[in-house]
């Protein structure tokens, strides 16, 4: 009895032992995945002489998030720390010293040539094994120091010391900055940067460091265990119409005074979102991405929700398009009163009518005629649609609906009388969005998404595919009835002066005024325009919101323009809207196609191959060169010094040329000749500005 006791009592404490290693091991494993240091001698060495070592966690560049096209949204630039190990430089070769302070100095002249000598004497004579030279240098710069005397022996005689380090910038400037991101240390991750962290992160490095000089240097400067780069975020984004909505917006925003304002553009089918804009008015009167508007500011939509409460009625049978309604311009329900913007009313119109021109009898309709005995049905149908429910977006920060249940607080007895004209309410914009675009695509509602694929060393290793939240939002009976409705808004109603020349577009105007805080409505308003486009074959549905407008109100009047030069802008450079043009018999395949660029150099080609050719030009050193019958016409291609160029048809040297030289970054895809460029011709140049050139 008494051996088995004792058996046990062993047996417990080899337990125990294992355990405690096992929690020693777990506890180091977790130390170098999350990149905190590992000591291999503890700092009590010193006592030995022996310098303390760790495993310290190499961070991997991130990986970078692309638009649709493949150009750079965000990506991570290499920059490097710059040292030097003096101690193990020879007296032979430190007498080049003086050679190596003469062109520290040329590249980092914050310290003169006779300060860099003497610094780099005394600190040899110390025995410096990490003496700093700069850090966070570009990787020019690095091929440069590496050529510099000493150092170009680099570390094992020239005790040249280079760390790679990243610094994450966006090539685009504020392109979709708060849906793009961010991820910092001390701050919750925001947008695409936070949802797609644990691909974009990678896997940190392991590397062996010494104490010295009160710093952690390297020791072999090899890894322990080599960093994995993150993975690459392919989104939605097309940089060309992410540039149109957002000078659209910004530009009504200054005229208008605005507080804030967004736009959002999806295609119908998919619910990719192809641009998110979203502008704040700062303390300077400058507008600026501080905030997700379009999907974390809910507030009351206002008339673009009658779309809801018209389809609950078609759905429940309640009504049709066609019945006749009394539209006197005054509404009563117990002590709140509300009018049609028209106070002399609209008489006795249909349904449709009183949709197409906005007209508040939705609310008495809604309230008395139908759902007054039963409002929590009325709320029901509300739902059955998705409204009251959020999209589970990728990125964090999605705002909560607010859509009252009967009884419930905040509920009253002019909550549905309210609820049917966009009031008591409250939804984000791309909330709102993907409602009407369930109603353009046959009535599918998909979650809008912002990332397509993501991609490891070029290779696709996931792909995102439409994501249906509901197969059906309503009958095909009644969304029939509702695009006709939809459509009326533009040809003959509140949208009229919306029309394009070029194809339909379907929406509804929407103007709600805003809720102060507790306070209640106040004097602000917020305007509103939602629809799709085109109107037949829907491809693109697209919101425009505008808070706190000072000029005009009415949805139609600040929203609408936006909504409609986007459409435009959209429509005309989508190469699908346009059937190809045949060649034709008389096409004189001699006369070659000549590439725009300078004159003399365009003129010395033509001559050199005997193309024969009008010269046109009278003073301009770039040309544009046309094919006219059976020769070429030289013609002058203006470039005045503060507008942004035409480089359209030009060669890509010629117009990285002549961009770069007004001060203009430019960013490249394709090749070929110049196709088209991001920043519009004629308009005034900001030094620094980015633009994207696509060549075929």
């Amino acid at each position: 009895m008494e051996d088995k006791k004792q058996i046990l009592i062993k047996a417990y404490v080899l337990y125990i032992l294992v355990g405690i290693v096992m929690v020693v091991v777990i506890g180091r494993i977790i130390n170098i995945q999350y990149g905190d240091v590992v000591d291999i001698h503890p700092v009590d060495s010193l006592n030995t002489g022996q310098m303390p070592t760790k495993l310290d966690s190499i961070t991997p560049m991130r990986g970078r998030i692309l638009a649709d096209d493949g150009s750079d949204l965000v990506t991570s630039v290499p920059l490097y720390d710059l040292h030097i190990d003096l101690s193990i430089i020879s007296d032979k070769l430190f007498k080049e010293v003086d050679s190596l302070a003469i062109n520290l100095a040329r590249v980092f002249p914050e310290k003169s040539k006779e300060q860099w000598l003497t610094e780099l004497k005394i600190e040899r004579d110390k025995g410096n094994q990490y003496y700093k030279i700069k850090n966070d240098v570009k990787y020019d710069v690095l091929q440069e120091v590496r050529e510099f005397p000493i150092l170009r022996e680099r570390k094992y005689k020239g005790g040249f010391i280079e760390e790679k380090t990243s610094e994450r910038q966006m090539p685009y400037g504020l392109f979709a900055k708060r849906t793009l991101g961010y991820k910092r240390e001390g701050a919750r991750p925001v947008g695409l940067e936070g949802a797609f962290d644990d691909y974009l992160t990678g896997e940190y490095g392991l590397m062996e460091k010494q104490w010295v000089n009160n710093s952690w240097k390297p020791v072999s400067g090899d890894f322990v265990k080599d960093p994995v780069d993150g993975a690459d975020i392919v989104t939605t984004i097309d940089v060309n119409i992410q540039d149109v909505a957002e000078n659209e917006l910004k530009a009504m925003l200054e005229k208008q005074e605005a507080v804030h304002g967004s736009v959002v553009l999806m295609e119908v089918e998919t619910g990719f979102v192809k641009a998110i804009a979203n502008l704040t008015r700062g303390e300077d009167g400058g507008y600026y991405e501080t905030y997700n508007h379009a999907v974390g500011t809910k507030s009351d939509p206002g008339s673009t929700f009658k779309l809801a409460s018209l389809m609950a009625l078609l759905e429940d049978g309640k009504a049709d398009i066609t019945d006749t309604v009394k539209a006197y311009g005054k509404y009563q329900c117990f002590d709140k009163t509300t009018y049609d913007s028209k106070r002399s009313g609209y008489g006795k119109i249909t349904l449709q009518r009183a949709f197409e021109v906005s007209s508040n009898v939705f609310s008495q309709i809604v309230h008395e005629a139908y759902y007054y005995d039963d409002p929590q049905k009325y709320i029901n149908r509300i739902k059955s649609f998705g409204l009251g429910d959020t999209l589970g977006l990728d990125i964090a920060g999605e705002a909560q609906p607010v859509i009252h249940n009967k009884g419930e607080g905040g509920w009253s007895g002019i909550t549905i009388f309210q609820m049917a004209i966009g009031y008591e309410v409250e939804l984000a914009p791309l909330q709102m969005l993907a409602f009407y675009n369930a109603v353009a695509n046959g009535g599918e509602l998909v979650r809008p998404q912002f990332v397509r694929e993501i991609r490891r060393d070029g290779k696709t290793i996931k792909q995102f595919e439409k994501d249906v939240l509901k197969e059906k939002i309503c009958s095909q009976e009644t969304l029939e009835k509702l695009k006709i409705c939809l459509e009326g808004v533009v040809e003959n109603g509140t949208g009229k002066k919306l029309q394009s020349s070029n194809f339909k577009i379907a929406g509804k105007t929407g103007t709600a005024k805003i809720v102060q805080s507790n306070r209640g409505y106040g004097d602000d308003y917020q305007a509103s325009f939602i629809g799709y486009f085109p109107a037949k074959q829907p491809r693109y549905s697209l919101s425009v919101v505008i808070a706190g407008p000072t000029q005009q109100i009415y949805g139609a009047d600040v929203s609408g323009t936006v909504f409609t030069a986007i459409a435009d802008k959209v429509h005309s450079s989508s190469m699908e809207y346009h059937p190809p043009i045949n060649g034709q018999a008389n096409d004189l395949v001699s006369v070659p196609k000549v590439k725009y660029g300078r004159h003399k150099e365009t003129e010395v080609a033509m001559n050199r191959i005997g193309v024969k050719y009008k010269n046109e030009n009278t003073q301009s050193e770039y040309v544009v060169a046309v094919r006219a019958g059976d020769e070429v016409k030289v013609q002058s291609r203006m470039v005045k010094d503060n507008e942004v160029p035409n480089v359209i048809g030009m060669t890509l040297n010629d117009a990285v040329f002549l961009l770069e030289n007004k001060g203009m970054k430019v960013n490249v895809t394709g090749s070929g000749r110049v196709v088209s460029q991001s920043q519009e011709a004629g308009r005034e140049i900001v030094d620094g500005t980015i633009i994207k050139l696509v060549l075929n």
